[in-house]
């Protein structure tokens, strides 16, 4: 495998030596610069890259348990009490007792959740469309394929 050339900051000489060579730290770097795009094109009507993820989920995953949600997003349950008590807050996400065990909460979109959504989802595509523009379909579909193995590889050591 050949290395890759030693990259620079734009406008600075700061050799970040090994960190190129790592796939997180190049993820890690996208992602900053996905969710800063995010929160200056989509933040404005309230909702982080997190929360529009978890609400997107419930939608597509009414009465969905807490437990199973975090598992889904690879978070911790505590982690998840406590996003999923800033959704409440909002309005966005209601618990509601689960048909199917008594003992957990069951989550759905409330009115102003799905109203929200439905405002937001045409943003949310385009701040896609404009940090894949220099990609091809071909390319995005074939980066969304290699992330996800990177997920799975990363994850089976939990």
């Amino acid at each position: 495998m050949s290395k890759r050339p030693r990259r620079t900051s734009p406008g600075d000489e700061i050799n970040h030596g090994l960190l190129t060579e790592l796939i997180g730290y190049s993820l890690r770097r996208a992602q900053s610069a996905v969710f800063s795009h995010f929160l200056k094109s989509v933040g404005k009507q309230g909702v982080s890259p997190g929360q529009f993820g978890v609400l997107v989920l419930i939608k597509e995953n009414s009465g969905l348990s807490q437990s199973a949600l975090a598992k889904a997003l690879g978070i911790e349950r505590s982690t998840m009490v406590a996003v999923i008590h800033r959704l409440e807050a909002h309005g966005w996400v209601e618990r509601v007792v689960s048909k199917t065990d008594r003992r957990s909460y069951a989550l759905v979109l409330t009115t102003e959740g799905d109203e929200l959504l439905a405002r937001v989802s045409p943003e949310v595509r385009n701040h896609e469309r404009e940090i894949a523009a220099q990609l091809s379909e071909r390319e995005k579909t074939h980066l969304i394929e290699i992330l996800e193995k990177i997920a799975a590889a990363a994850g089976s050591r939990d």
